[in-house]
């Protein structure tokens, strides 16, 4: 049986050089072909905001969202070593609020680590969790929850201001304790020259492959949208929206066409089935 991957065990991958994989899982049956396939780590990630809830950002997905789900990812992927983002808000307000989020989501959505979102700001909060036993993973660069403030989803790292910031962030999140960074949109050679400098691996989403890992959104992968919008940093292996919709279609036009159900898919009354079971016949 497999066993989920630990703290420890993603640290030597760095050092022994193997890439760390990572998808995204929103619920039991994402989370259990995910782990069949053979995913390092799944991210039940605030991304379900845009991809199963239907909003525009992660900014109204809540802590109870986030529980919800990563329990049923939990029942899916047993052995596969799972993250559960902190929403909007939870780790900002003060220590405490962030320890109690993060305990909700340790106790109630049986994770095995949080990510927290922000650079040195985020510093004390991410070294209030680690001290207090739970484990986490920084998400610097492009932070979706913060998309308001950046104005919109962009590039990051590209002035030398910029740059420098992102290294000191991660320095920053390594220092306090985080396991692993996540660099979203992030300059490939600066997000190549931060996984050089970190003793902890990078997961990177649209960061180039200098990385020491990589992470996509389930959906993003199998194109499971509609419309789906392709994505520069994105490779998609199968076009599953297009053929649930055509199956989706198939059966709407049987019922239309009275081609379904037929015969075969229909009970018959049997001996030992008398018509008395369906309401027709006496007791």
């Amino acid at each position: 049986m497999k066993q989920a991957l630990t703290t420890t065990k993603l640290q030597r991958m760095k050092r022994e050089g193997v890439p760390i994989t990572m998808l995204t899982a929103y619920d039991y049956p994402s989370a259990k072909l995910a782990e069949e396939a053979g995913v390092d780590t799944l991210l039940v990630g605030d991304s379900l905001g845009n991809v199963v809830l239907g909003y525009d950002t992660t900014v109204p997905v809540t802590l109870e969202d986030m529980i919800y789900h990563a329990r049923s990812v939990a029942r899916g992927a047993a052995n596969t070593f799972r993250i559960v983002d902190m929403p909007f808000m939870t780790a900002r307000i003060s220590r405490e609020h962030t320890l109690q989020g993060a305990a909700r989501l340790m106790q109630e959505g049986h994770a095995h680590s949080v990510k927290i979102e922000g650079g040195a700001e985020v510093a004390e909060h991410v070294k209030a969790c680690v001290d207090a036993g739970i484990p986490v993973i920084g998400h610097i660069g492009l932070t979706p929850q913060s998309v308001h403030q950046m104005g919109g989803y962009k590039i990051q790292g590209k002035l030398e201001a910029e740059a420098a910031r992102l290294l000191d962030d991660a320095l920053a999140l390594q220092q306090a304790g985080a396991y692993a960074v996540v660099l979203e949109l992030v300059l490939g050679p600066l997000a190549e020259d931060i996984s050089r400098r970190l003793d902890i691996p990078t997961i990177g989403i649209g960061a180039g492959a200098g990385c020491d890992g990589q992470v996509l959104v389930y959906h993003d992968v199998i194109q499971y949208a509609s419309p789906y919008t392709p994505k520069k940093f994105v490779k998609t292996y199968a076009d599953v929206g297009t053929q649930i919709r055509e199956a989706l279609g198939g059966f709407v036009e049987d019922v239309k066409a009275r081609r379904f159900p037929t015969e075969e898919h229909t009970f018959g009354v049997s001996a030992a089935q008398p018509a008395a079971v369906y309401g027709g016949g006496s007791k």
